[in-house]
């Protein structure tokens, strides 16, 4: 197995456990979620469609069903954990290392699943 094969299932293993860790206590911990949501300033209604949204762009990302819903996926992941860095930094609660980590897990996975995985376009 090569560096980038390696690289690609570390990263997404990583990114993998981090977004499941997020969706299941957005399922099974609402009120703690609900508290830091509230201390962000984002809404609560937001949170079970968040977790249930993590979840499908794993399930885009993993069955490469299409190219285009796996771009999206990835997309969505990467705006979720830059906006949770960014929320996380501004009220200085200790969780910008947590969202930085996965930000970089998305990144890293993406760049390696276009070189292992290219698609065609014709």
């Amino acid at each position: 197995m090569n560096i980038e094969k390696i690289a690609y299932w570390l990263a997404t293993g990583v990114m993998t456990f981090i977004f499941l860790f997020s969706a299941f206590n957005y399922f099974f911990n609402y009120e703690m979620i609900a508290g830091f949501y509230d201390k962000l300033g984002f809404p609560r209604w937001i949170i079970y469609p968040s977790g249930i949204l993590k979840v499908l762009a794993l399930v885009a990302i993993y069955t490469n069903l299409s190219s285009v819903l796996k771009e999206w996926a990835y997309a969505g992941l990467f705006f979720v954990a830059t906006l949770a860095f960014g929320a996380h930094y501004m009220i200085s609660d200790g969780g910008e290392l947590f969202a930085g980590v996965a930000l970089v897990t998305v990144l890293v996975s993406r760049f390696f699943n276009g070189r292992l995985f290219p698609t065609h376009n014709g």
